[in-house]
């Protein structure tokens, strides 16, 4: 048996990173088959730090407040200082490592988006790959047949802090100021509505002939829509691939080139909805590739050490 001294033990247990995950993506990520945490367990090893596991439940939260060390967090706020979140930016590679869970609050939600700086050839190869590889060729086919797109999130009679009113005031909202398509409700697959909640959106679409209320969603309905409106469903996100201009009722990481509705008012931003067209090439290129990191490139640790020594991590 090896004895250890205290002062050795807190030395090591001060150098080790615990990431907390769900139990099926831990035994993954200890397999080493997870390729984000497998890169940045590579880069924590490779400065000479330890890398450990734990669920992601109430009980290893609670562990963690007392554990010395570091923690990583998928998707769920640190515990501490010592602890930072990370994140799927929004599609496969692509991935932040922040110091808080809630996406709006990002560094790059903060920044300004200019496409004059984007290079044009390199933003255009970009959209064209990411576009073919996330929806074959569906979004070459986009086109506007005359609806608006409704991917509803969860909790919709309540407004929280983040929106500008509840899920349920924002369909009203959409009724009143878009007068002539039809709408297109979808709920979330992995939310659970309440009976209360099932029974006001049937009350809406039975009062409103231009509400359909589609439970199972479709992927037509990005590709087919004229416009998305959303709280800030990732998939306003994915309506930047085919072109399609997005009203958020909501705070988010991808608002550059949406219409806010906190920032312009509902009025303003139904009022300039159909004219508006943005360069999504440029601006998902400047999001994706030059603001998150690409698990999938060969500079990816490269990436990872730097935004970790940016948050004051020594490795």
């Amino acid at each position: 048996m090896v004895w250890r001294t205290a002062s050795v033990w807190h030395m090591s247990a001060n150098d080790t990173v615990t990431f907390y995950l769900p139990p099926q993506l831990r035994k993954q990520a200890e397999r080493g088959n997870h390729n984000f945490i497998r890169k940045v367990s590579d880069v924590l090893a490779g400065a000479g730090l330890t890398v450990a596991f734990d669920n992601d439940d109430d009980l290893a939260r609670l562990q963690a407040m007392a554990r010395p060390g570091r923690g990583l967090f998928l998707m769920d706020p640190p515990v501490n200082a010592r602890g930072l979140t990370f994140r799927k930016t929004y599609i496969f590679p692509f991935w932040h490592i922040e110091k808080e869970a809630e996406r709006w609050n990002w560094p790059v939600a903060r920044e300004s988006f200019d496409p004059t700086r984007i290079d044009p050839r390199k933003a255009k190869n970009f959209y064209r790959l990411w576009r073919k590889r996330l929806f074959d060729d569906a979004s070459d086919y986009a086109r506007q047949d005359g609806f608006v797109y409704v991917p509803l999130q969860g909790q919709l009679l309540r407004q929280r802090s983040f929106q500008s009113c509840s899920p349920i005031e924002m369909i009203e909202t959409l009724l009143s100021h878009e007068t002539k398509r039809q709408i297109v409700v979808t709920l979330h697959p992995s939310e659970t509505y309440s009976t209360e909640e099932e029974k006001v959106l049937e009350r809406l679409a039975g009062c409103q002939d231009r509400l359909i209320l589609d439970r199972a969603g479709s992927p037509r309905y990005l590709q087919n829509c004229d416009y998305i409106v959303t709280q800030n469903s990732a998939v306003g996100f994915e309506g930047y691939f085919f072109g399609k201009p997005v009203i958020l009722f909501a705070k988010s990481d991808f608002h550059h080139i949406a219409l806010s509705v906190a920032d312009l008012g509902a009025d303003q931003a139904f009022a300039a909805v159909e004219s508006h067209a943005p360069d999504y090439a440029a601006y998902l290129y400047w999001f994706l590739q030059l603001r998150a990191i690409n698990a999938g490139r060969p500079e990816a640790k490269t990436q990872i050490a730097a935004v970790l020594r940016n948050h004051g991590w020594p490795v």
